[in-house]
């Protein structure tokens, strides 16, 4: 591996380390990729940024590690102006970056808890999801199998508080609320995307963090489908003008 060439530590699951791969992407910045056992990238976090951030994605590009999403935006953006993701007029600009703010913090917490509060009691889907994720030299192995899913239900619990049902009804508020504000965007630019008319980082951002509710055949593709509590929730959410944008974003952009 080429030491100029970027490498992100990243989730296959998170909706954003998506966020991470996709801008990738779009930019067609040709990269290496490394996934550590579940629950060992709180770890592997700390040590690449020295303290500053405990989760994934982290991108190292050009000899630096770039912790969150946002952040390894912004270092392509700077370092890979093609295909920008920023808007060139500074009105516009503005508008996106908020918007990518915005989805991060009220949409990409609560849609996680609510997909982990509902998998979590769902021990084949989680053996499943747990299997997907292990590195492939083990993944096959049927104790690690078995395990990972046990293992999974109880990191989750432990690390985010999924069990909480008063928790999961505000997760499920704040999804919709998302979806909402989604719709309520699109609705006053009268266009295809979120701000001007091109694909920016708001476009970006909040297909990324609603992909578990369409799971699209572009994306990470690593949620088990079948789910009754997710499919009851996220099925009606999918018809949806916002739902369907999602897809539509999937399909065309990434």
């Amino acid at each position: 591996m080429s030491e100029r060439r970027p490498l992100l530590w990243h989730i296959p699951v998170s909706h954003y380390s998506e966020k991470a791969r996709w801008a990738l992407a779009w930019k067609r910045v040709e990269h290496d990729r490394r996934a550590p056992i579940p629950g060992a990238h709180i770890a592997y976090a700390l040590w690449l940024t020295r303290g500053a951030y405990k989760t994934f994605p982290v991108l190292r590009l050009e000899g630096r590690n770039i912790g969150d999403s946002s952040a390894i935006i912004a270092a392509l953006e700077q370092s890979r102006p093609e295909r920008p993701l920023y808007p060139e007029d500074p009105a516009d600009r503005r508008r996106a970056l908020e918007l990518e703010d915005w989805f991060d913090e009220q949409l990409g917490p609560q849609i996680r808890l609510l997909a982990w509060h509902e998998l979590r009691a769902d021990p084949a889907r989680m053996e499943e999801l747990g299997h997907g994720m292990m590195p492939r030299a083990i993944r096959d192995n049927r104790f690690v199998r078995a395990a990972s899913g046990r293992f999974g239900s109880a990191y989750v619990q432990l690390r985010f508080r999924v069990a909480d049902e008063g928790k999961a009804a505000t997760a499920r508020s704040g999804v919709i609320e998302a979806l909402d504000r989604l719709e309520a965007e699109l609705d006053s630019g009268g266009g295809e995307y979120l701000v001007g008319e091109a694909f920016s980082v708001a476009d970006l951002t909040a297909a990324s963090l609603l992909y578990p509710v369409v799971n699209p055949p572009e994306g990470p593709r690593i949620i088990p489908d079948g789910n009754p509590a997710l499919e009851q929730f996220f099925g009606p959410l999918r018809e949806r003008p916002g739902g369907r944008w999602v897809s539509e974003m999937f399909a065309r952009h990434r």
